[in-house]
């Protein structure tokens, strides 16, 4: 077997170990890195081109502000240590990403660093030689351990420490943020990748001069579909989570719906604008659970959406609707929800609306100070308490299509 040969075995015995199973982002930057060392020897790669050849990031990332790809190569650095200190125990070929550079390096374990020959170490020396070569192998092993042991100490204290630097940059960034925005907005703002916000983007047949509906399925398989139209809630919407982030020093990546998959769900933590009868992609993952919307499929209201409330408390009804669909729109309602995601370690905000006034509002319900501090003093969240899981709706009042004023009328408490 070629020296190449063996080194692409090794990674693919890396690729499949314990140590980076289920870990698809850093199997991801093994790859990507194993592939540039042996093909380009020598050279390191780009922060620049792991950030937007391997994470997707856009063509403006700036690695002076967003430290993404340092947090990742830290992360696979505990990974490769974690993996030689156990499983890989007693592999011949060693992989290493060291630090300061991309460049990821191949070269023979030590000798005597592996089990069988460490094991040696314990039988009696035949002669003032053989114990000559048992304490040089001891303290090679040694030496290999304590690299090992140290790799992982500092890359753990470096990603203790990049957290740590990243709370403590969002605190001193933004010293005129009002505390309930830190408090609300912590878990979006400390993760080594930035948040993405799905904005609704539902599918529509027909033309905008002759008259456009949703697309129907029962109806509408051969028409085509115009899935580029977005409401102006929304619109206006995403423009205040970018002004809110812009002030916690934070950006935010925007995607509409259609273009969403699950994979994207698995590392990232999202937020999510627009109801799920537009905002699709929100019917396959961890969704509401005390309050659903639902389309009126007959009766005056048809194809209008109302919120069911599946556990009504004291004085609250089992549904809350907006104005009818034949009158002006006065009064609307929109459930603010943040749930755990399919990785637990994401979260998932869900602002959405019975129309795209109310999702407008229920977004800036969460971007703006008085609502925040109510919403945080109702769920019973101090200062430097933590934001656990919560569902809610507001009732929106409406003028000209201007959302003008939000009450709390429900709230539910999740599990911690």
């Amino acid at each position: 077997m070629t020296e190449k040969a063996q080194q692409l075995t090794q990674i693919e015995k890396l690729l499949g170990s314990h140590s980076l199973h289920g870990s698809e982002s850093l199997c991801k930057l093994l790859r990507y890195l194993a592939h540039h060392s042996l093909e380009h020897p020598g050279t390191s790669p780009k922060e620049y081109q792991i950030a937007t050849e391997v994470f997707g990031r856009q063509q403006d990332f700036d690695p002076h502000v967003d430290s993404m790809v340092r947090v990742q190569a830290g992360r696979l650095r505990t990974k490769l240590a974690e993996y030689y200190a156990s499983d890989g125990a007693d592999d011949q070929i060693m992989v290493e990403l060291p630090k300061g550079t991309y460049a990821l390096t191949f070269h023979p374990r030590p000798h005597g660093a592996a089990r069988n020959q460490a094991s040696t170490s314990h039988e009696a020396p035949a002669s003032a030689e053989a114990n000559g070569r048992t304490s040089r192998a001891g303290i090679v092993t040694i030496v290999a351990l304590s690299v090992v042991l140290a790799s992982i100490v500092a890359v753990a204290t470096d990603r203790f420490l990049n957290r740590r630097v990243a709370e403590a940059r969002v605190a001193s960034d933004s010293p005129d943020m009002p505390v309930a925005f830190h408090v609300f907005w912590k878990g979006f703002l400390t993760g080594p990748q930035e948040p993405w916000v799905i904005f609704s983007n539902a599918a529509f047949v027909g033309r905008p001069y002759v008259g456009m509906r949703y697309y129907n399925r029962a109806k509408d398989s051969g028409a085509v579909i115009l899935d580029h139209y977005t409401g102006v809630g929304e619109v206006l919407a995403v423009h205040a989570l970018d002004s809110v982030f812009g002030k916690l020093h934070q950006q935010i990546r925007v995607k509409r719906g259609s273009l969403f998959s699950l994979d994207d769900a698995k590392n990232n933590d999202l937020i999510f604008i627009g109801s799920p009868s537009e905002n699709l992609t929100l019917l396959e993952l961890p969704n509401t659970e005390e309050f659903t919307f639902k389309q009126i499929t007959s009766g005056p209201r048809t194809g209008t959406m109302e919120i069911i409330n599946f556990h009504p408390g004291s004085g609250e009804p089992k549904e809350f609707l907006p104005t009818p669909p034949d009158e002006s729109l006065t009064e609307d309602y929109s459930v603010i929800a943040l749930k755990r995601g399919l990785n637990p370690a994401h979260s998932v905000l869900i602002l959405a609306g019975a129309t795209t006034i109310g999702t407008q509002a229920a977004v800036e319900y969460v971007c703006q100070q008085n609502s925040l501090e109510e919403l945080l003093l109702r769920l019973s969240v101090s200062n430097s308490g933590e934001l656990k899981p919560f569902e809610a709706v507001i009732r929106v009042k409406v003028t000209k299509g201007v959302p003008v004023g939000s009450e709390l009328v429900a709230l539910r408490k999740g599990p911690a």
